[in-house]
């Protein structure tokens, strides 16, 4: 496939995410408990998640046939090919069920093991971030880029609290602590897709947690590379879709952020 390919398509998917957007919102204003199912210790799925995952593949078969799927909520078959959409339908569950505003559709593309399109679409902002192989990065029409904030000293951070995955909490909290003191601020906001695409459009400076999956982050990191920015696992690779760990920075704070991170997580293995 071509630049003008990539462009075409990534355009396609932009418009599938509104359009899916729109079913989570009216979902939103009738949505009850009853909807809930438990996947795991504070792990949450919903018939809506179902729902809009199975629009989302529909959609994205239509436009790009024979195409692999890697979705969380298994609503069709794992299938990796030679082009792989790896799907998360509602990323912040649990923000959409208490009514929280702040959840997004993630869709990446990979073609073999290499990102080629990137959307985050934030459903209740309308805020729709995407990339794809050889462009920049944007948001609703609008190049982003990652902030020029140099110094630690100077950065918001935002993060994601270990809920379901509690084998580095002590690191986890010793760190939230230092950087507390040694940042803007820390923030939460429940959607690690959000944090990424925050960081790419240069809201924060950086993200980090672990834990997570292939499609929390895999349109993410790709949409903060393309806006400038670096992303690796916590040992300073390129692992971070499959490997549960990864931080994202706008690049000119990663290095101070990441010997931090080392210093705690590596005293808890």
């Amino acid at each position: 496939m071509s630049i003008n390919d990539y462009e075409t398509l990534c355009m396609q998917v932009c418009d599938l995410c509104e359009k899916t957007g729109i079913y989570l919102r009216t979902e939103c204003q009738k949505f009850s408990t009853d909807m809930i199912e438990m996947k795991g210790h504070n792990d949450f799925v919903s018939t809506v998640d179902k729902e809009a995952e199975r629009r989302l593949v529909k959609g994205l078969s239509s436009l790009f046939p024979d195409s692999g799927f890697i979705t969380e909520e298994g609503t069709t078959e794992k299938l990796v090919k030679e082009y792989t959409w790896i799907i998360d339908p509602l990323d912040g569950t649990t923000n959409f069920i208490h009514g929280v505003p702040c959840y997004s559709i993630s869709i990446a593309l990979h073609h073999l093991d290499q990102p080629v399109i990137g959307v985050v679409y934030e459903v209740n902002q309308k805020e729709c971030f995407y990339t794809w192989n050889g462009g920049v990065s944007y948001m609703n029409g609008k190049i982003i880029r990652v902030s020029k904030t140099s110094q630690l000293s100077e950065s918001l951070i935002v993060t994601g609290f270990p809920n379901r995955y509690y084998e580095h909490i002590e690191a986890y909290m010793a760190l939230l602590g230092e950087l507390m003191f040694d940042t803007h601020g820390i923030r939460r906001f429940g959607s690690a897709a959000v944090d990424l695409a925050y960081v790419a459009c240069g809201r924060c400076e950086a993200f980090y947690e672990y834990g997570l999956s292939p499609w929390d982050v895999a349109a993410g990191a790709f949409i903060v590379q393309n806006a400038g920015g670096t992303v690796s696992d916590f040992e300073g690779t390129e692992g971070f879709v499959f490997d549960k760990t990864i931080m994202a920075s706008n690049g000119s704070i990663h290095e101070q952020l990441l010997k931090k991170l080392q210093e705690h997580f590596k005293k808890s293995r």
